[in-house]
């Protein structure tokens, strides 16, 4: 979209196959659509039998490719979370429906806007929700290229301003839309680390929602300020600044680059393992975090990606050719990003990635939890003795004082001990534990033989990532 207003490739041979021998037919209430679409062609001025019936056939084209998208992208809810192949068809299918519909906005703009009264931010809602699309490819593949295919569209809205008549309409779910667009465009800005466009951005978005509250007496003013100052603390915990000679600040990254890696030691033989899969964990009481990404989630998940690249000059954008002399293509490892889950939800993908662990592959646990301690004495010093991590006990906890003070007879519920991981050292394992008692993780048991580190810091995060670094290579 930046560049000449490119619409995104199919990403078939990437996303999915197209299912072969399928004819997609148009729903049942197609004839409901296309009475809507004639409704908006009468309300242009004219009368139904003076419209053309190429034009006619173009709005009622578009209307049917609009309910298409929509009921394609809120179908992506309902896809489970974990595991990384049931997906990716539908993924596939809404993409092809999305760049059909790009496509065809751009090709019939002008019958559109005379017979549909067709409106930019109805363009900007699409380009959105492309832009949607890429990031969420981006958190379930772990490929950092999609980010840059998310900002281009997200840019694109900013500067052709395909929101800027949302605000004379007296319609507030359309100024909301607007203001979940800037939330989602900051959260793309500060994972590559573009923190200018992030300053300019919160300082739009704070504008926009004194705006909004101010014209609509609504009751999500707490909510939406609340938004504002989580940003601003997110951006405030990391003030490490670099200077230049001259004086300039540079943007550091903690994403891997090609020649930023550590060296290995004397005798350490590259691999014989890779890091294919990681659960990144934050259930830490009180931290800063935004949009569900605590800072340390946000610091780990970079340290095991490498800097993202254009997937235009790679060449290997979806629906993209395979080339014979293209470079080899080197995967990140897949993660899943678990903002204060429950125990059940923690085991639930904890299970899928062992389940779709690769042969001679890694399985990394970042634990960054509030500290579970024992609440007495205990004649055994078993895996379940020590305490351990806290999960999500989906009621209201003001702090992990009040954890400890309820059942005192009993071993805390919502606790993630040692002796749940054992299971999973059946396979070669990566455990870093961020917390307050990860010393009860300092006797883990490896049961079945197989390679295990089990990393303990609770504030040293630079050697934590050193240790995923050196350890565990990232080449596949």
């Amino acid at each position: 979209m930046v560049r000449g207003a490119r619409q995104p490739q199919q990403p078939r041979s990437r996303l999915a196959p197209r299912l072969t021998g399928t004819v997609e037919k148009p729903p049942r209430k197609r004839k409901s659509r296309t009475e809507f679409a004639l409704k908006e062609i009468m309300s242009s001025g004219g009368a139904e039998d003076d419209i053309p019936q190429g034009e006619r056939k173009t709005v009622t084209d578009f209307c049917y490719l609009l309910d298409k998208s929509k009921q394609l992208f809120n179908g992506l809810r309902d896809l489970p979370q974990y595991g990384q192949k049931q997906w990716q068809s539908y993924f596939g299918r809404t993409f092809d429906v999305y760049t059909k519909l790009w496509k065809f906005q751009q090709q019939h703009r002008q019958v559109l806007d005379n017979r549909y009264g067709l409106k930019r931010w109805q363009i900007g809602e699409i380009a959105s929700k492309i832009g949607q699309l890429y990031y969420h490819y981006y958190l379930r593949t772990s490929e950092t290229s999609y980010l840059n295919e998310a900002f281009s569209f997200y840019s694109a809205i900013r500067q052709r301003s395909y929101y800027s008549q949302v605000n004379k309409e007296d319609r507030p779910e359309l100024v909301v839309k607007k203001l979940r667009y800037y939330a989602r465009f900051i959260v793309v800005c500060l994972l590559l680390n573009k923190m200018d466009v992030v300053k300019d951005l919160v300082k739009e978005l704070s504008d926009e929602i004194e705006d909004y509250t101010h014209r609509f007496n609504t009751e999500d003013q707490v909510e939406w300020n609340l938004v504002l100052q989580e940003v601003a603390a997110f951006i405030e915990a990391d003030p490490v600044m670099v200077l230049n000679d001259d004086n300039t600040i540079v943007i550091t990254s903690n994403r891997l680059a090609e020649t930023g890696a550590p060296l290995l030691e004397q005798g350490m033989i590259v691999g014989q393992l890779s890091l294919a899969d990681a659960l990144i964990i934050g259930n830490c009481n009180n931290q800063v975090k935004f949009s569900e990404l605590t800072v340390d989630m946000f610091r780990m998940l970079q340290a095991l990606e490498r800097e993202p690249m254009n997937l235009a000059s790679q060449m290997n954008k979806p629906g993209m050719q395979e080339s014979a002399d293209k470079p080899t293509r080197r995967e990140n490892p897949h993660k899943y990003l678990l903002y204060k889950p429950t125990f059940s939800q923690l085991y639930t993908f904890l299970a899928a990635s062992f389940k779709e662990l690769p042969a001679n592959s890694v399985l990394l646990i970042y634990l960054s939890a509030t500290g579970v301690f024992p609440t007495g004495r205990s004649d055994s010093e078993g895996p379940y003795d020590f305490g351990g991590v806290l999960t999500n006990s989906n009621r209201d906890i003001i702090n992990g004082d009040a954890i400890h003070k309820r059942n005192q007879s009993h071993k805390e519920m919502h606790c993630l001990h040692p002796g749940d991981l054992y299971p999973f050292t059946r396979k070669p394992l990566f455990i870093i534990v961020d917390s307050s008692n990860s010393v009860a993780y300092k006797n883990f048991t490896n049961l079945f033989g197989q390679p295990l580190v089990c990393l303990l810091s609770p504030t040293a995060y630079p050697k934590a990532l050193q240790a995923v670094l050196v350890t565990v290579s990232l080449s596949s």
